[in-house]
């Protein structure tokens, strides 16, 4: 195995020990739009690399794309489904696609938000404490259950509240990486309201670590504020 695949493989462990840690999460946290600083602090996992600050970076926010990610776009052979994962079952490969709604990827990502955070509602279904500048926290939204559930109704009023009802609102949702299922459950639940432009952020934090993007902890005091 070579350098760069046991670094891919260890992100990808990290990942889905964090997805597993969903439920906790859930019980610290039940409400959306917030900075995510009620969610738990474990230890934070072994790193594969020390990502560095990209000198492009204004205030957060990229001003060119860098290549892809490597790995956010590998077919593990998994079958999209419009079922919501069971929330014991958040951690493990995904589709590379997902009924309803589009895929982005860190490239595509990071033009979108060069060009404004407004223009894009970025959420964060991840129950480790890292996420992207400007996400908003709505970690409930990953679990599984149903689409008339408590959790599908809270979300839904958050939704509405944060787009002001406009269904055509782009909305980002991304979680751990390529193993996480915990984004593919939140971005069906919107996709399942009505909300048309939702895009599913495979990579995750992962990919948007190794293309050597900041991301911020939501200790820090400046998390998930949808600015």
């Amino acid at each position: 195995m070579t350098g760069l695949s046991r670094r891919l493989a260890l992100a990808s462990a990290v990942a889905t020990l964090l997805c597993l840690a969903v439920a906790p999460a859930l019980q610290a946290q039940d409400s959306f739009g917030g900075s995510g600083q009620r969610q738990p602090s474990p230890p934070p996992p072994p790193r594969a690399t020390q990502a560095r600050p990209d000198p492009s970076m204004q205030s957060g926010q990229p001003r060119f794309a860098p290549p892809a990610a490597s790995g956010e776009a590998q077919d593990f052979g998994v079958a999209p489904t419009p079922q919501l994962r069971p929330s014991d079952q958040l951690g493990g490969p995904t589709p590379t696609a997902i009924p309803g709604g589009r895929v982005i990827g860190t490239q595509q990502l990071a033009q979108l938000l060069q060009g404004g955070q407004g223009k894009v509602l970025l959420l964060h279904a991840y129950a480790g404490p890292e996420h992207l500048p400007g996400a908003v926290a709505v970690v409930p939204a990953a679990q599984g259950g149903s689409f008339d559930d408590q959790v599908q109704q809270g979300f839904g009023q958050y939704l509405q509240q944060a787009t002001g009802g406009d269904k055509s609102k782009m909305l980002v949702v991304y979680c751990g990486g390529t193993h996480c299922w915990g984004s593919y459950n939140a971005a069906l639940r919107a996709i399942e309201m009505g909300y048309g432009n939702v895009h599913w952020y495979r990579g995750g934090i992962d990919a948007w670590r190794q293309a050597g993007f900041p991301v911020r902890n939501a200790m820090d005091g400046q998390g998930g504020q949808g600015r």
